[in-house]
């Protein structure tokens, strides 16, 4: 059967690699991950060992070279193991594709390669308290130096991996700016003065993936590091980092789906009543809850599906359909977990089975930026002719 993705051979290969390390290391340590919210450091190595960090990295720099649709079913296949790792993972790959596409980052070529080597994970840090879930309008400022370069405070919120990533991709609004969309996305390095983690995360769902508050004080940014021209952010953020995070995150939800599926589908098939022989799957109440949420997760998938054939041949609509494909997956893995939850019943709800994890981390997404409320407004816009901000 043709992967639902459209995946070409090489992808399809790579997608099966994602798979038996989904199974073998990440969801081997998921439980654990979660109960103790730390990072998924194992999963996260055999990443690195394997090349996936390199996934989109271009192959003259030691990449694999990939595109969207292998991003996706990789990313798909690590949720089901853990969606934690995916979380991380996706993080990652959104802040390469922009490391990638900068024209001002010195050594861009060189992190790149380090990448692709699986030395050097990297994560955005955009959204900030004062602005909050809004990630496209950072209160946080540039201000020049007098020697080339530049000076920032601020306090960057929720950032995915904030105590292992080596380096960070971060906003500020560019000197002199007249309003927060006016900004410029920069390239900050674990260990550098003035930055620091001041946080731990203890949330409800995707626990291990470390979003820790970060903060920024008076730290020195070199012309070096921009990752974009000054006021260039908001082009990077829309045409770079917003799909890739989206296509990703999808990817990830309707992953949460599927692990949902397949428990449910087994203890449904495994259990059953001993005083009469009838098993759970013999009540069509169970059956109906199952169909429900295998339609609604292959619903999502091929919405995701179609919209990685956007990303390849961009047209008008290409935004909204990114825009509505990582919608769809968010409210269909919110879902098809609750239906999971209610179709098993006790085990699920005493932790027997590992669906009450799914049920917390399909809920992230409803208040990971852009949030539920604003990619319906976005949607909204989109539909009627009105600009996003």
């Amino acid at each position: 059967m043709p992967h639902a993705y459209g995946l070409d051979a090489a992808a399809a290969a790579l997608a099966t690699t994602a798979a038996s390390l989904a199974r073998e290391t990440a969801a081997r340590r998921a439980a654990e991950v979660d109960a103790e919210a730390r990072f998924p450091e194992e999963a996260i190595r055999a990443l690195a060992r394997e090349g996936f960090h390199g996934l989109c990295v271009p192959a003259a720099l030691g990449g694999k070279g990939q595109g969207p649709r292998a991003f996706a079913a990789v990313v798909e296949e690590l949720a089901q193991g853990c969606a934690s790792a995916a979380m991380v993972y996706v993080m990652h790959v959104s802040a390469a594709q922009a490391i990638a596409s900068s024209a001002t980052l010195r050594d861009r070529d060189d992190l790149l390669r380090a990448i692709a080597a699986g030395r050097h994970l990297t994560t955005l840090a955009l959204s900030e308290k004062g602005s909050r879930s809004q990630f496209w309008a950072p209160v946080s400022k540039l201000e020049p130096d007098g020697d080339g370069g530049y000076v920032t405070s601020g306090y960057k919120s929720w950032v995915t991996s904030a105590t292992y990533a080596d380096s960070l991709v971060a906003s500020a609004q560019k000197p002199g700016a007249a309003s927060p969309l006016e900004s410029t996305l920069y390239l900050a390095r674990k260990g550098a003065p003035g930055l620091r983690v001041a946080g731990r995360f203890d949330g409800l769902g995707l626990r291990g993936n470390d979003s820790a508050p970060v903060a920024i004080e008076k730290m020195a940014i070199r012309a070096a590091d921009l990752v974009t021209e000054p006021g260039g952010g908001p082009k990077t953020i829309l045409e770079v980092i917003l799909p890739w995070f989206a296509l990703g995150t999808a990817a990830m939800a309707n992953g949460i789906c599927r692990a949902a599926v397949a428990a449910t589908a087994a203890h449904l098939s495994a259990t059953g009543f001993e005083h009469s022989g009838q098993g759970l799957r013999d009540l069509p109440t169970l059956r109906a809850r199952l169909a429900r949420m295998s339609v609604r997760t292959e619903q999502s998938r091929a919405l995701l599906g179609y919209t990685l054939g956007e990303v390849e041949s961009p047209s008008e609509t290409t935004p909204l359909y990114v825009l509505q494909a990582r919608l769809a997956a968010i409210e269909a893995a919110a879902e098809v977990t609750d239906l999971a939850m209610k179709a098993c019943g006790g085990a699920a709800f005493s932790k027997q089975l590992p669906l009450e994890r799914l049920f917390r981390d399909a809920r992230a997404g409803w208040v990971m930026a852009p949030t539920v409320d604003h990619l319906e407004d976005f949607v909204g816009k989109a539909l009627t002719g009105l600009p996003l901000f």
